[in-house]
C-alpha cells in the first residue's frame, strides 16, 4: 500500500491538524484543545446528571493517568471542582465552575468553526459514509 493510501497516516495527519488549530484558537483562553474538549463534554453532560472521571476516560478513550492529568489541570485553573457524591464518598463528580462558562462558549464556537472548515466541500452523503467508516475503524481497533 502506498503512503497516500494509508488510512492511519491520513487519520493521524487530520488529528494533528485539528489539534494544532484548536490549541492555537484556545490558547488565549488558557486551555489546550484537549482540555477544552473535555471541559465542553463535562459542561454538556452535567446537565444530564453527575459526570465522573471514568465517563471522561470512556468518552475520549483515555487512560486513567491521562484523564487524571487533564482533570487536575482543569481543577488547578479553577474550571472544575470535584465534589463528593452522597451515596459513595469514594466517588467525586466533576462540576464546572462559573469561570468555565466563558470558555465553554468559546469552545463551542471553536468546535463549530473547525467542523465547518473540516467538512467544507464534502457532500453530506460522503460525510455520512466517512463517519460510518470511522466508527467501524474505531470498533475494529477495540475502543
Amino acid at each position: 500500500m502506498r503512503s497516500e493510501e494509508d488510512c492511519g497516516r491520513w487519520i493521524n495527519q487530520l488529528a494533528h491538524q485539528i489539534k494544532r488549530r484548536m490549541d492555537a484558537r484556545l490558547a488565549g483562553m488558557g486551555v489546550t484543545g484537549v482540555q477544552g474538549r473535555v471541559l465542553h463534554y463535562i459542561m454538556d453532560k452535567c446537565k444530564e446528571g453527575p459526570v465522573f472521571q471514568r465517563d471522561v476516560e470512556q468518552a475520549f478513550t483515555l487512560r486513567r493517568s491521562t484523564a487524571t492529568g487533564i482533570l487536575q489541570l482543569l481543577e488547578k485553573n479553577g474550571l472544575i471542582r470535584r465534589e463528593s457524591v452522597p451515596s459513595d464518598a469514594r466517588l467525586k463528580s466533576l462540576v464546572p465552575t462559573e469561570k468555565a462558562g466563558g470558555i465553554h462558549l468559546g469552545m463551542r464556537e471553536c468546535i463549530r468553526e473547525t467542523e465547518a472548515l473540516l467538512t467544507r466541500g464534502v457532500d453530506p452523503d460522503e460525510l455520512r459514509v466517512f463517519l460510518q467508516v470511522a466508527k467501524q475503524m474505531s470498533k475494529n481497533l477495540g475502543s
